[in-house]
């Protein structure tokens, strides 16, 4: 098996690769991710996801990419410049919710369901306001956060802060989880309860 052949990447992917070099965006997520988060989402028809972290829009991209025409999506990040991009690309789906706030704001003003799939990709669900967010995750949905191996652009004891994480996502009985040395080290956690 070849896991680097990979087939299925979304048409619009390169447009934004593209777009992330000439802006000089320095964060974006790998191939790898992209589609694993394609292939969860599919399992999941009519489903609701969320992403915490845009960015510019590369694993939005794979996430649209997986749900079908009943599945409703909303992507959270802090950047008006990066927002705007991932509009320009993403606006008109009116599958597709982007939000311009702070994570952490939204987190704590959130009062709508639970969701299928929530990929944590910005300090805000992944290192801040983790016990809501894990509420927010429906019994038999994922909870997915990568960059948990070493990335050259981690600050100075940083890896404090992802062993912290680890310990208590090992340690929650409401979600069985699996840790992944694969793409930048990622964590895929199902919940098999409600917290109680």
């Amino acid at each position: 098996m070849n896991d680097t052949n990979i087939q299925d990447i979304p048409a619009i992917h390169s447009e934004i690769a593209r777009k992330s070099k000439e802006i000089g965006f320095t964060m974006p997520s790998d191939l790898y991710i992209g589609t694993l988060l394609k292939t969860l989402i599919s399992s999941k028809p009519a489903g609701k996801f969320l992403e915490l972290g845009t960015g510019i829009g590369l694993s939005l991209s794979w996430m649209i990419d997986g749900m079908d025409i009943d599945s409703h999506l909303i992507t959270v990040d802090n950047d008006p410049e990066l927002i705007a991009i991932a509009k320009q690309y993403f606006g008109v789906d009116k599958r597709v919710n982007i939000v311009c706030e702070d994570g952490s704001e939204w987190i704590k003003k959130y009062r709508g369901g639970k969701f299928d799939l929530i990929f944590a990709d910005a300090w805000p669900g992944k290192y801040s306001e983790v016990d809501a967010i894990l509420d927010f995750i429906k019994v038999g949905g994922y909870y997915v956060i990568d960059d948990m191996a070493v990335q050259p652009n981690w600050p100075e004891g940083h890896d404090k802060n992802v062993k912290k994480l680890v310990a208590y996502l090992e340690n929650r009985a409401d979600f069985n989880l699996t840790k992944m040395d694969w793409s930048t080290g990622l964590i895929i956690a199902v919940r098999t309860k409600q917290k109680g």
